[in-house]
């Protein structure tokens, strides 16, 4: 994640500018894919060959993803055991809601995304972001934005991870009558774990394949999708941007290990298939992630907000911008599994 940028700076942003920023980070990804292969054994064509079609997808759109997924970090350092880790300084991730389409909310930090969709009924919140930020995001975001958080019916939890999750129980408890969505393996990993950030949310409902939740005018189709976590969701929902439909895919759990066995690879590319298949079927033109490095949320939602009247929405890539996403994410798996099990 990329922060210190100031708000000043995000008020001057545009499209032309943003696309310099996510040029740099494909040259980026480029050198560093070629430094990696340089530095070691040659790699052997097939894992080459993946790479090379993860760049070519990845275009202007997609740099930060396939430089997360295609390019194994360096060794993080031994942490001794210590205290648990304080939050972060509110500098360091703080972003000011955004208005993106008509009815759809950027609720977001600086690194990771949450998003209010408006319906004649109610409000659809997705993620419930960090315990340490929930409030100043969500709450008093949705407070700046005009928007009434008594109407939220539903919390929708990608997965259960305290970066999407630990403001859960804060919104389920805060909230009255708001039904709180995991998968079911989420749900069951929640309850068998000692403790949870943010604390625990009580056992609500169960998201399934094909479920649609309604608040009105607006709803989101569930599609589970395990890999990054057992239970993860993804969706697909429609909203308008100046009055005209624009389709949504939100995927929700993009990131993998570099460690991992065949069978999480071959179960997390065999989910990213079945999405892509989904959002082909539905029509989307756009592609939304939780983790700004994957689709430049934070950016993209301050273009929408600069845009003139008349411009394209940012997050409208076009259905090859979906397909390509889908695609680097695919290339970069397989590679991964390769590197990790030899084949």
């Amino acid at each position: 994640m990329m922060y210190g940028m100031g708000d000043w700076e995000l008020r001057g942003m545009n499209m032309n500018q943003m696309r310099s920023r996510t040029t740099a980070m494909l040259a980026a990804a480029l050198f560093l894919a070629t430094g990696k292969q340089a530095a070691g054994q040659a790699p052997t064509p097939t894992i080459d060959s993946y790479l090379s079609s993860a760049r070519t997808a990845a275009g202007m759109e997609w740099a930060g993803t396939m430089l997360r997924l295609c390019i194994p970090p360096l060794p993080a350092p031994v942490r001794s055991a210590g205290p648990p880790r304080e939050a972060p300084a509110r500098e360091t991730w703080h972003a000011e809601p955004v208005k993106v389409a008509d009815n759809l909310y950027f609720l977001g930090t600086r690194g990771y995304s949450s998003w209010a969709i408006v319906g004649r009924e109610g409000i659809i919140l997705i993620e419930a972001a960090f315990d340490y930020s929930v409030k100043d995001e969500i709450v008093e975001g949705m407070k700046k934005l005009g928007l009434n958080i008594a109407d939220v019916k539903y919390l929708i939890l990608s997965h259960a991870h305290a970066d999407h999750d630990g403001g859960a129980k804060f919104l389920q408890d805060s909230i009255d009558g708001v039904h709180l969505l995991y998968g079911a393996e989420d749900w069951d990993l929640i309850e068998k774990t000692p403790t949870h950030a943010g604390g625990k949310p009580k056992r609500d409902k169960t998201a399934d394949d094909g479920m649609v939740v309604s608040v009105g005018d607006a709803s989101v189709r569930v599609v589970t999708m395990p890999g990054h976590t057992a239970g993860t969701l993804s969706y697909l929902f429609e909203v308008r941007d100046n009055g005209k439909p624009m389709r949504v895919a939100y995927v929700g759990g993009t990131a993998i290990p570099f460690n991992g066995t065949a069978e999480f690879y071959d179960r997390y590319i065999a989910s990213s298939r079945k999405m892509e298949a989904a959002a082909k079927q539905y029509g989307a033109t756009a592609l939304i992630s939780n983790h700004s490095e994957f689709d430049d949320a934070f950016f993209k939602a301050q273009v929408a907000r600069n845009r003139a009247s008349g411009e394209p929405n940012p997050f409208d890539v076009g259905a090859d911008g979906v397909a390509r996403y889908f695609k680097v994410i695919q290339d970069c798996a397989t590679a991964a599994r390769i590197r990790a099990t030899g084949k």
